[in-house]
């Protein structure tokens, strides 16, 4: 029993964690030759973060989703590439758009290099990944150009916030699903359909990663504000310093403006203040981490991710199916 991919996964099947484990072997393989160039500097930018390492997440539901078809198709291990890489590509231009100084715990491309080389590196990842599409198959392009569709309508919904009388946790909801749920849905689509599974068995599976990839988003707004540096391997209350409006400070205010509490109005404020200020920034913490608010949010995390699970009830029983079972318990988990 083997630990795989986020969370600690626990593969439970000697011939699924085989599986798996050279799936993801050859997937980073693959990740490192896409990122070669016969330039070196552009293939120092682009093996930066390949370098830095990572969970490997979409990968990782490309290989459990290939076991509901032949897991040794020769599309499998591409197509878990093409997500990385794209990926791997927006990380690039979210630093841009944070202004971010570190990702994956070293310099990011863009305090390393400047804005323009990594918004360009991005870009060059995104061509590669297109290339290795183009052997894909006419369905794989455009399957691929779909996600790809939602996830940057999902930044640009986030960046221009909801429109008069669009209730904001909606909202927020619906930018998840395009920013993080398209990628995650594709990345079990793919693994699916290279696999040759039926019909059916694509879409359940597409279902389960649209819904976990909003979960998995959802726990990561809980433990910004839950958890301690040790818990989570990150600075706590970092989108909270950065005025990044996540599900609990949503859920905050959505009841303030539904009960007029003077308690919750006044934390509104508060969060509206300066959080650079260190002192500010802890009590705003303190308070949120003892707010209902931070309960309503666990239990959408939880209600996201037992729809997920729920999603893979018509797949028949097996090893892969068990695994995906536990990734979705395994998001409640980091939630609680």
């Amino acid at each position: 029993m083997t630990d795989v991919g986020p969370f600690g996964l626990s593969v439970r099947d000697q011939a699924l964690e085989a599986d798996v484990q050279a799936g993801l072997a050859a997937v980073e393989e693959g990740l490192l030759e896409a990122t070669k160039s016969e330039v070196p500097f552009i293939t120092e930018a682009a093996q930066h973060l390949v370098r830095a390492g990572g969970k490997r997440f979409r990968p990782l539901l490309v290989m459990l989703s290939a076991q509901f078809g032949d897991r040794y198709a020769p599309g499998i291990v591409p197509s878990a590439v093409v997500v990385e890489l794209t990926h791997l590509a927006t990380l690039y231009h979210d630093d841009v758009m944070d202004e971010a100084a570190v990702r994956r715990g070293v310099a990011s491309a863009n305090a390393r290099w400047g804005n323009s080389v990594a918004v360009l590196t991005g870009d060059f990842l995104f061509a590669r990944a297109s290339h290795i599409l183009a052997d894909l198959g006419p369905e794989a392009v455009r399957v691929q150009a779909e996600a790809f569709e939602r996830l940057v309508t999902g930044q640009i919904l986030e960046t221009a916030g909801p429109q008069d009388g669009r209730d904001p946790v909606e909202h927020y909801l619906d930018v998840l699903g395009g920013k993080t749920g398209s990628l995650v849905a594709v990345s079990c689509r793919f693994g699916a359909m290279m696999s040759g599974a039926d019909d059916t068995v694509v879409d359940v599976l597409t279902q389960y990663g649209e819904r976990l990839g909003v979960a998995f988003q959802l726990a990561d707004d809980v433990l910004d504000i839950a958890s301690d540096s040790h818990e989570s391997g990150k600075t706590p209350g970092t989108d909270l310093r950065e005025g990044i409006p996540t599900l609990p400070v949503l859920r905050l205010r959505e009841r303030a403006a539904r009960l007029g509490l003077a308690d919750d109005i006044a934390l509104c404020e508060l969060l509206d203040s300066d959080l650079t200020d260190d002192d500010r920034h802890a009590e705003a913490l303190r308070l949120l981490r003892a707010h209902p608010a931070l309960e309503q949010a666990r239990r959408d995390t939880v209600r996201y991710a037992q729809d997920a699970r729920s999603a893979l009830a018509p797949l028949p029983e097996c090893a892969a199916k068990t695994a995906l079972v536990e990734l979705s318990d395994a998001v409640v988990h980091r939630a609680g």
